[in-house]
């Protein structure tokens, strides 16, 4: 039987329902259920009930899932699968359908045979999303017949009851998120289409129709990929240059476990490894991914070595044979042990040295069945180690001048005196004009201050020992404190608040895309750890009377000159072309008062969709960047 199939032989009725607790707290801390009550927790909900269908697919039951945004941004989710069991509980005493979804901790996935593999909130997703919604409907087509059953926030409100027969199976939801729980109700299209785009990737052979029915919106796209993350590694390689012909690929299936993996290599620097564990994106790696990082790394010595490339006192080092590589590991287990509450982490001991085992016999394999492929990535491989060579000397030699030592800080940084990095921000400014302005407005004792002088290098073009020829980059690596390459240190940041301080126009839009490429590819935990900001400067100062109005859009521009219309006297208005017209009081009163301004966090919401993003923009091929060009010129607000 394969890990696909059910321990059960298909059966699945309110038997394996097995009932943990109630569902009492659920509206009363939404954050701890489903992360938060922003934009990203609302399009958890329908993660959530997605999933249900993706494991009735794991267990072979389902292949067909629709989701809909519906025209009044309800979410429908149906799928071809068995269909929620309906026989009455034998405990609860009530339909087992109606346990799924009032009782949080009961589903199929706790050991009552119901499912051998399964991702989501493992049980509570229908019931947490029951619980925050106003009003959940649940259509099941199961023996011959259609039931139905509603809810409200979380409650029963009509008994299950049979409105039609079918000899067709499956299960439809629909549900209407509370607006007193969410800070908003309206879903991202885009938002969606990536994670169920992912789902197919992650899944071959699903096919996940994705629809918005909203007025102006309406558009429709499938998703079904038989080859998987193969073809997953192909859609993230688009626009980058392989230098291999064939994705190297494996799935293995072992006992209570499976791993697949796929893998090519391009031209780019930088690496992109995205671990995944039941479907459950793992951000911060885990035990697979270090067996797979392991096995990577001798493999392609010993292969080096065994074919004569590499010379019997070389080694290459990790991160010399991830150079250029895009690579999707899945894994699928039975008992997933996930490290924190966002399941960013696997940690199941026992699933490190099955991938690496894998990895190790399935890889060598491909090097030696196709010498002239393993010949182009070894000799990849064996360059990025030159240059990792060229940029530890350039380390060693800026460590001996002092460029890189922490205590030889650049000449430019105005430091703040504060020590303690969880009080300290530093702003990276534009220019030397408005960093004299920053510097005399900033609040001394926590805020730090290092004026960058035009663009720095596109890094997304250079490997490492280039980059450290620049003295705008040097000057950031050394007032952070914290080291790149194979010396970043996370834990020795001096901010925990950098924030990126450009002009308002096309040239600040640029440098903070070179800024953040930067710290993307070298320096990811700063993103990941939430520590990479964008200061909002405004847009116009507007004087009526004695009264003064900073925007910051032009919406919020358009907005309050309607409000000033009534008031007696002209307006007299600024539109700012740069940082470097506000004085140093203006710059502190609208884009540095811990009080007033408006700083947004970076982050990353998709690893495979940031990687795309960044080299769309900033590599070398130019047609995907004239084609997103003129994709989003329309979102675009002219100066003119």
């Amino acid at each position: 039987m394969s890990l696909l199939e059910e321990k059960t032989n298909g059966q699945y009725d309110a038997a394996q329902i097995q009932v943990l607790e109630g569902l009492e707290a659920v509206r009363k801390r939404p954050g701890m259920y489903i992360g938060s009550t922003g934009a990203r927790g609302l399009h958890h909900l329908v993660y959530e009930i997605v999933d249900n269908s993706i494991d009735e697919a794991l267990a072979g039951y389902c292949k067909n899932i629709h989701v809909t945004i519906c025209k009044d941004n309800s979410i429908m989710v149906e799928d071809d699968g068995r269909g929620m069991p309906v026989d009455k509980h034998p405990k609860m005493g009530i339909p087992a359908v109606e346990v799924i979804h009032t009782i949080l901790h009961a589903g199929g996935k706790f050991g009552g045979g119901g499912y051998k593999v399964s991702g989501g909130l493992h049980g509570v997703g229908a019931s947490v999303v029951n619980a925050l919604s106003t009003h959940m409907e649940v259509e099941i087509k199961r023996n011959g017949k259609i039931y139905r059953q509603c809810y409200e926030k979380g409650k029963t409100v009509t008994p299950l009851e049979v409105i039609g027969e079918s000899k067709k199976t499956g299960s439809k939801t629909i549900f209407w998120p509370d607006p007193q729980i969410f800070e908003t109700t309206v879903f991202d299209y885009d938002t969606l289409q990536h994670r169920l785009r992912e789902m197919a990737f992650l899944n071959k052979g699903i096919k996940i129709v994705f629809k918005d029915e909203r007025e102006g919106q309406k558009k429709s796209e499938t998703f079904h990929y038989e080859g998987g993350i193969k073809e997953f590694v192909q859609f993230i390689n688009q626009n980058k240059d392989p230098i291999h012909q064939d994705i190297i690929y494996f799935e293995i299936v072992k006992e209570n476990c499976e791993v697949e993996v796929a893998m090519q290599y391009t031209d780019s620097y930088s690496e992109l490894v995205l671990g995944y564990a039941n479907n459950i994106n793992t951000t911060d790696g885990g035990t697979h991914i270090v067996g797979f990082k392991s096995a990577l790394t001798r493999i392609f010595n010993d292969y080096g070595k065994k074919a004569k490339i590499l010379k019997d006192n070389d080694s290459l080092s990790g991160d010399d044979v991830r150079e250029g590589l895009t690579a999707i590991v899945s894994v699928k287990l039975e008992e997933p042990q996930f490290e924190g509450q966002t399941k960013a982490k696997l940690g199941n001991p026992d699933i490190r040295g099955f991938v690496e085992t894998s990895t190790n016999e399935n890889l060598m394999a491909f090097l030696e069945e196709n010498p002239s492929q393993a010949k182009v990535i070894l000799e990849k491989c064996i360059k990025a180690a030159r240059a990792r060579e060229a940029a530890r000397k350039a380390r060693d030699m800026t460590r001996r001048k002092g460029a890189l030592d922490s205590f030889s800080l650049p000449g430019k940084l105005a430091d703040c005196s504060d020590k303690d990095p969880a009080q300290c921000e530093i702003f990276l400014v534009e220019g030397d004009s408005a960093g004299g302005s920053a510097k005399d407005g900033r609040d001394r004792k926590r805020q730090a201050i290092l004026p960058l002088r035009g663009k720095i290098l596109n890094v997304e073009k250079a490997r490492l020992d280039r980059i450290l020829s620049s003295d705008e980059i040097k000057n950031m690596i050394t007032a952070f404190g914290c080291g790149i390459g194979e010396d970043f240190n996370v834990d020795k940041l001096r901010y925990h608040k950098i924030i990126i301080m450009t002009d308002a126009d096309v040239d600040g839009a640029h440098i903070r895309t070179l800024l953040l490429t930067f710290f993307y590819r070298y320096m990811r935990p700063l993103i990941e750890g939430g520590y990479v900001y964008a200061a909002q400067p405004p847009l116009y100062q507007v004087k009526k009377g004695k009264d003064v109005y900073y925007t910051y859009s032009e919406e919020e521009q358009g907005r309050l000159m309607k409000s000033l219309d009534d008031k007696p006297g002209k307006a007299d208005i600024q539109r700012y072309k740069g940082l470097g017209e506000m004085d140093a009081e203006q710059l502190w009163d609208t884009t540095m008062d811990y009080e007033h301004r408006t700083l947004i966090q970076i982050t990353i919401e998709d690893s495979a969709e940031a990687d795309q993003t960044f080299s769309i923009l900033m590599g070398d091929k130019v047609p995907p960047r004239k084609k997103f060009i003129e994709e989003n010129a329309v979102y675009a607000t002219l100066d003119i």
